[in-house]
């Protein structure tokens, strides 16, 4: 799969058929939500697009899934144009798409997925194996038989990827897979996600949690106001932090000079003001060392630490590294 110089322009508002039909000028605002997106995923890798909410992640998944066109620029999934060949594109993907109603909730689990498998022209053989099969898979079975509004919301959610694995295909689009769900269940579906790059498929997610691209994905795209600005494995994106340890100071400071004196041993990443407290973020080699000389430089400015907590590095440091603000923001 791979997108050049991908790009998509939506418009704010309306215009009239009066309006086209006087050839009125077109002052709608534009909104550009992909910016020239280039990226490449290998077959057989977990491949994440992480980035806050707006960012342009799920546009760019639509676009990859056919759902939308793009303005400019070309896409292939495994070596069809998503422009020229969209059935043939679709037949070839299984989805789980955020924000969509995609099951019948008056119906079984298994009458969902029946209902489904004709969709898919699967042979009336192989239907009920497969059936079974997905719902194993998701650890459904047991439950087969109840109707989904029964089912609580991460259920629903297993069997959205049941539904996107009965015609057992080489790739994956999963957008969002575990926003809404509770831990237990977001640790279910992480694990299932694990176990379908091990059964050699591809798997493309979007995700904006920084944790959960962490720990599944072999390469992260970050993505900010619709460009990629960094692409590499998770590992290789965090050693760009100059940095081993993060240091999260609260400081009741009136006086001036505190954030100049701690940043004599180690580098302001963000800082903020908030409920009455300086809030730092401190990137450093050593808490060890650092920590007693924050307190020694905020004692000399006149200040107090309130807490301390030190963390590793992670995505969303270096996405505060990349764009000045944090992931949630």
């Amino acid at each position: 799969m791979d997108a050049r110089a991908l790009t998509k322009v939506f418009e704010r508002g309306r215009r009239t058929w009066i309006q086209r039909l006087r050839r009125e000028p077109d002052h709608r605002e534009r909104f550009v939500a992909v910016d020239g997106i280039e990226l490449r995923v290998e077959q057989g890798e977990i491949f994440g697009m992480l980035g806050p909410n707006g960012a342009g992640k799920t546009t760019t998944m639509r676009i990859l899934a056919t759902l939308l066109l793009p303005t400019s620029g070309a896409a292939r999934v495994l070596g069809i144009d998503v422009r020229e060949q969209p059935r043939e594109v679709r037949r070839r993907f299984g989805a789980v798409l955020s924000g969509e109603r995609s099951l019948y909730w008056k119906l079984t689990a298994r009458e969902n997925l029946e209902y489904f498998a004709a969709l898919y022209h699967l042979p009336p053989r192989r239907t009920r194996e497969r059936i079974e099969s997905v719902l194993d898979a998701v650890k459904l079975t047991d439950r087969a038989d109840d109707y989904v509004e029964r089912y609580s919301m991460g259920m629903r959610q297993r069997l959205v990827l049941a539904r996107a694995l009965l015609p057992d295909p080489p790739l994956l689009l999963l957008d969002e897979p575990t926003v809404g769900l509770d831990p237990q269940a977001a640790r279910d579906m992480r694990e299932r996600v694990l176990e379908l790059r091990s059964e050699g498929k591809t798997v493309l997610l979007t995700t904006h949690y920084m944790e959960e691209a962490d720990q599944l994905c072999d390469r992260v795209a970050i993505i900010d106001h619709g460009r990629i600005v960094a692409l590499d494995t998770p590992t290789a994106l965090k050693r760009t932090i100059q940095a081993e340890e993060v240091v999260r100071l609260e400081i009741a400071a009136e006086a001036d000079g505190v954030v100049s004196r701690l940043s004599e041993n180690a580098q302001v990443a963000r800082q903020e003001r908030a409920d009455g407290l300086l809030h730092l973020t401190m990137h450093t080699v050593s808490a060890r060392d650092f920590v007693p000389r924050a307190f020694d430089a905020a004692r000399a400015a006149g200040a107090t630490i309130k807490h301390v907590e030190v963390v590793p590095v992670t995505l969303e440091d270096v996405f505060l590294a990349l764009t000045g603000r944090a992931l949630r923001e």
